[in-house]
């Protein structure tokens, strides 16, 4: 399996095309936003998002979902109240990707052992054409998208605070992403992921 770094020039305008693919594969746009206000959008989300503990089972008992998770319906009937920072952070996001985001979820990785698995976004619960765009905020972490069949190349990148992440509905199909645990120092970090998801879905 090979695996290939990025070492990215955070004050490049962007995008960086990761992966390509027909409907735009998996594009890096470090420093949308400056770091003072990157500073500050973590700070708000981090204290007014609702945010809540899940559990799961897992083989023959129930677990912690490592990091906490929120969600928030962006249009539609579900539309829900969110904190402003939220909608600041959705208006910005539809300045760089034109999609009509229905939902946005949110994870908050308190520290390296926060985590989330390899997967892919659930096709079904996703309106095919539109990209999922992941802002993050906080600490830098890694994010590991592996190739499902072989070559099974990785693409590993270190997500920086203010950076905006474009992966495409065709690349769910073929790749897993996920932000493996580190015994590393680090600090928090939150993401929001905005989707476009098919009416009467109440997912995030």
């Amino acid at each position: 399996m090979s695996a290939v770094p990025f070492a990215l020039d955070l004050f490049s305008q962007g995008p960086i095309t990761l992966i390509d693919d027909d409907q735009g594969g998996c594009r890096y746009f470090p420093g949308v936003v400056d770091a003072a206000r990157a500073e500050a959008w973590f700070a708000a989300v981090r204290d007014q998002a609702r945010w809540s503990q899940q559990r799961r089972p897992m083989y023959d008992r129930v677990v912690d979902v490592p990091r906490l998770t929120c969600g928030y319906a962006l249009a539609g009937d579900d539309a829900t109240v969110m904190p402003t920072v939220v909608a600041d952070i959705a208006r910005t996001v539809a300045a760089h990707c034109d999609a009509p985001f229905t939902h946005v979820g949110l994870n908050y990785y308190r520290d390296g052992n926060d985590s989330v698995a390899p997967h892919n976004d659930k096709l079904t619960t996703l309106i095919e054409g539109h990209p999922i765009a992941l802002v993050s905020l906080g600490a830098p972490r890694r994010m590991d998208i592996r190739e499902k069949l072989p070559p099974r190349r990785v693409v590993r990148i270190d997500l920086e605070p203010g950076s905006l992440l474009l992966m495409s509905h065709a690349m769910q199909h073929h790749f897993d992403h996920g932000i493996p645990k580190t015994k590393h120092a680090v600090g928090p970090r939150i993401s929001l992921a905005f989707r476009v998801r098919p009416p009467k879905d109440t997912g995030w």
